[in-house]
């Protein structure tokens, strides 16, 4: 990645009261604000953490984007999972270098950015969206933070009626019924894989968890992730009068090995 700003980045502009726009910079270009515009060509060159201003004197910074910044700022066509669930998620299914996931529920694509830099390029990532506009969009909004070259086959399917995909190492699931996927994730995972369900209720939960019991997974675990911010200001340190409470539950299950049938007759 270049250290200074080329034609086609994205860049984070932000202002003196954190107010975030993304924009795609183009030769000749212009960001219109309530304070100005911005000429591309003033931020095209400049390195990571510049000063820019606008034809009206106001100061803006130009940030290279993080993937939790994108995640908030990209274009959505369904709701995104939140970054404080997110990296969550990377470390409750163990994502690592090199593994094959099957995400169902790609929605506009947030989770599937972070899972396809986790896996690398030696892993993929197989998508199943049962809406198509849903699967263009979260395929652009992959294409617009990591490229196309990225090991990625999202398909306009319903994860439901079962899963092609064999021997894949994570299930990760973003789906109002997840526990009709549970008997086609047993089949898919390979021993020791593990399901993810991500779901915003607990009554949803229970009915999963049900579903997990009967079914060849252990180590089943449910928990939520709550998100405050502190307010430092000189001698004023407190909490936030806000906090990004509950977004969803995330309920995680290992799969347990096929157990070999027994042969003889003694008990």
């Amino acid at each position: 990645m270049s250290r200074v700003f080329e034609p086609g980045d994205r860049v984070l502009l932000v202002d003196n009261r954190r107010r975030r726009h993304l924009v795609v910079l183009e030769p000749g270009g212009q960001f219109h604000t309530h304070a100005g515009i911005i000429e591309h060509d003033g931020v095209i060159g400049r390195a990571d953490g510049s000063t820019v201003r606008t034809t009206r004197g106001a100061r803006l910074t130009a940030w290279r984007p993080t993937l939790s910044e994108y995640v908030l700022e990209m274009p959505r066509g369904a709701q995104v999972i939140y970054p404080k669930d997110i990296g969550p998620i990377l470390m409750l299914a163990d994502v690592f270098p090199g593994a094959r996931i099957l995400e169902s529920g790609v929605g506009s694509g947030a989770l599937t950015n972070a899972l396809l830099r986790a896996v690398g390029p030696t892993g993929s990532v197989t998508g199943y969206e049962i809406r198509e506009d849903f699967a263009k969009r979260a395929v652009q909004n992959v294409h617009g933070f990591l490229g196309t070259d990225v090991p990625l086959d999202v398909q306009v399917r319903d994860v439901y009626e079962g899963i092609d995909e064999r021997e894949v190492d994570r299930v990760i699931l973003d789906l109002p019924e997840p526990w009709r996927v549970v008997k086609h994730a047993a089949d898919a995972l390979v021993p020791g894989g593990f399901l993810l369900a991500y779901l915003p209720t607990i009554l949803q939960v229970g009915r999963l968890r049900e579903e997990l019991v009967s079914a060849p997974f252990a180590l089943i675990e449910t928990l939520e992730v709550l998100h405050r911010a502190w307010h430092v200001e000189g001698q004023s340190i407190r909490p936030d009068h806000r906090m990004v409470a509950h977004t969803g539950f995330l309920t995680v299950a290992r799969r347990l090995a096929d157990e070999p049938q027994s042969t003889s007759g003694g008990e």
